[in-house]
């Protein structure tokens, strides 16, 4: 795979599976050079596998039933976020036309063309369907009267001051959000049978008023901070939400359930249910109207976020004061938006060791994993019985799979797409698996990557960002792209990272760049002596965001890197609080309050140490890792007759490299390849 492939990624939304569980409907994305976005539509996707009446599917299978393949269904610029109806008649999605907000939009399953439901400022976020499919719940910002276009004529740079009185008041990928809050709206489907909406035209009287072209929607939220997670009771009365809470000195940004009647209009917030210390993430009801939670415990003081997973509770019904744990967050690393069963439980995503899996946990807290292996599943979805899977492998970068409900078969999702074989024909390498034991007797799990034929060749060890994150089994574009340029590439999840237990991530806890440096140098080590084509005397390290802070800390320590990529880092704890989006909280617990803790644990303390030739990069509007990072690291290096270059990607923010616009991509690719073959040339 080559920067200019990037075009044939494909990623595979959250599946949508019509009642009678013989097909699914999913949103294919990929970037698009010539648009310069990410564009994509609803693909709709038999579930039933007939053996060879069905196209070839990836590894030998086969999919589709007397015949049938994978066809598209819409045409939109970028259709995304598909749910089919109760009663499978419609499928509501999120359309969203070049620079506008994505909107929501019914289709009739049956054929016939599209119908927008809404046409909000900022656009949709997110919906569900009632139980009743009368009736769409949805997400949507609210812009104060005068800001963010909400009046014509009224610049971004005549809109009045804001005064800032919270802890936070901007997000990465949004900018300020306090001024725009999202709010739960409630909108009745359209008939999509009825005439349409036709104009007037204008007579000698004058102009006419327009005839409104949606339903008007009615907000169900008044308090005027941020809502997520949309879930209806059983019964269709009533509406979970996830609300904001206050943010106190050093907490974690976290929300409150609070459950909002529809019978009348909204008065106060509705009712607010008590989960103590316990930092809701996603929820949903069960058909019995138990309500399942996933969150996070934060402890007393609600400060205590590090390598704490999330668990499965449920409270027999919303009222109840003590939600009852389901799942061990120490062992078991959780997530997902919880998806009841008829016949009771839940299924969630379960991740370990660089995969993620599908399990199914009962009301007793018994745990079936119904997949397993080298797969990594994001989504899912249940109708008529069938479960279907968005995944990716090895050898896939997204596709949709089938998997049985009550793990009779386990293994791999059995594909039902293959969107993937145009990139797997530029040339992929499967990545092998190594644990290397380190210096302190400790495990290093992780991957190595070699480009094909013989030979030795120059190696790069790539470090991941999070902290708490992991590499996985999946098919990486960094990987392939730098292994096709002809380099070995290895990485690793070190102590700090996610997928191996509370205890392996919370070991860097006030100790940044200790055990977790050992780590990846040990495992760079291991590699090379291990696979006798890794050439252990040229080599280069790169990383991003907390991949970033390490390489940036591995130069000052380590000097026998040829070249280093700082991408995104986390590098100056000092000036991080008050200017980043989790500032308020993020350095606090992870490198301490006290000056001698946070210069012991700085890659800007020890930047004068430094003599590794080193590329900067950064986004102009990253608000995770704000440019100022950069700016200061680049200038200390510089300062100190370092080889270095700073480079700043207008417009983008700290999900450049995975949500960025393509030519940008590409041109980071181009940028980070150039950057090696000048300080680490193969061959």
């Amino acid at each position: 795979m080559q920067a200019a492939d990037l075009p044939l990624i494909r990623t595979v939304s959250r599946p949508a599976v019509h009642p009678d569980g013989t097909w699914a409907v999913v949103s294919v994305t990929r970037p698009d050079l010539d648009a310069d976005a990410t564009v994509g539509q609803l693909w709709r996707v038999p579930l039933v596998s007939t053996g060879p009446a069905g196209g070839a599917g990836p590894a030998g299978s086969t999919y589709g039933a007397a015949g049938e393949e994978p066809r598209r269904l819409t045409r939109g610029f970028r259709d995304t976020a598909p749910r089919i109806s109760p009663d499978g008649a419609l499928v509501a999605f999120l359309r969203a036309q070049p620079q506008s907000a994505p909107q929501l939009w019914v289709l009739p399953t049956g054929g016939g063309e599209a119908v927008q439901v809404t046409d909000r400022k900022l656009g949709v976020t997110d919906f569900r369907w009632s139980p009743d499919g009368r009736r769409l719940a949805f997400l949507s910002r609210e812009p104060q009267p005068g800001r963010y276009g909400s009046v014509e004529g009224i610049a971004p740079g005549a809109e009045p001051p804001r005064r800032i009185t919270e802890w936070s008041w901007t997000r990465n990928g949004l900018g300020y959000h306090r001024d725009r809050p999202q709010h739960v709206f409630l909108v009745d489907v359209p008939d999509v049978t009825d005439e349409p909406v036709v104009q007037p035209a204008p007579t000698a009287e004058g102009e006419p008023q327009p005839c409104p072209t949606v339903p008007e929607p009615r907000r169900l939220t008044t308090d005027d901070v941020d809502h997520s997670g949309i879930a209806f009771t059983p019964d269709g009365g009533s509406i979970g939400v996830i609300a904001e809470r206050e943010q106190g000195a050093g907490q974690v940004g976290a929300g409150i359930v609070r459950v909002l009647p529809l019978s009348v209009p909204a008065t106060g917030g509705g009712s607010d249910v008590d989960l103590g210390t316990l930092g809701p993430q996603a929820i949903a009801f069960g058909p019995g109207g138990e309500l399942y939670v996933v969150a996070q415990d934060l402890g007393a003081e609600g400060k205590d976020f590090v390598a704490r997973n999330a668990a499965l509770y449920v409270l027999s019904a919303w009222a109840d004061p003590v939600p009852r744990r389901l799942t061990d967050p120490e062992t078991q690393e959780v997530g997902g938006v919880p998806l009841p069963l008829a016949d009771g439980g839940v299924l969630l995503t379960l991740a370990s060791r660089g995969t993620q899996q599908v399990v199914r946990v009962a009301d007793d807290g018994t745990m079936i994993q119904l997949t397993s292996g080298d797969v990594v599943v994001s989504e899912f979805a249940v109708g008529g019985g069938a479960l279907a899977v968005s995944y990716a492998d090895p050898g896939t970068y997204g596709e949709l799979g089938v998997v049985d409900l009550d793990g009779a078969e386990g293994g791999a999702p059995r594909p039902r797409t293959d969107f993937s074989a145009p990139l797997r024909a530029t040339g992929l390498v499967t990545p092998k698996e190594l644990t290397v034991t380190g210096r302190d007797g400790y495990p290093v799990h992780g991957w190595v990557a070699v480009p094909e034929g013989t030979g030795t060749h120059p190696t790069l060890l790539m470090i991941h960002g999070g902290p708490y994150a992991s590499y996985g089994v999946d098919l990486f574009d960094e990987t392939q792209v730098l292994v096709d340029a002809g380099y070995a590439v290895v990485y690793c999840n070190p102590r700090g990272s996610a997928g191996y237990g509370q205890a392996h991530g919370r070991a860097i806890r006030q100790a940044m760049g200790t055990v977790d440096l050992h780590d990846v140098l040990d495992f760079l080590d291991g590699a090379v002596a291990a696979d006798g084509r890794l050439d252990g005397s040229r080599v280069g390290v790169l990383g991003g965001s907390y991949g970033g802070y390490l390489t940036a800390w591995t130069i000052a320590h380590d000097h026998r890197f040829a070249g280093a990529i700082v991408e995104r880092g986390f590098l100056d704890p000092e000036t991080f609080f008050g200017t980043s989006d989790i500032g308020s909280f993020f350095g606090l617990e992870y490198v301490g309050e006290t000056p001698e803790q946070v210069a012991a644990q700085s890659p800007q303390a020890v930047a004068g140490q430094v003599r590794t030739p080193t590329l900067v990069l950064h986004s102009e509007l990253d608000l995770r890792c704000p440019l100022s990072q950069a700016e200061r690291y680049y200038s200390t290096l510089k300062r100190h007759g370092v080889e270095t270059e700073l480079v700043v990607f207008p417009g983008e923010n700290h999900e450049l490299s995975r949500s960025g616009r393509p030519r940008h991509r590409q041109q980071r690719f181009e940028l980070i390849l150039d950057w090696w073959r000048r300080y680490l040339p193969v061959g």
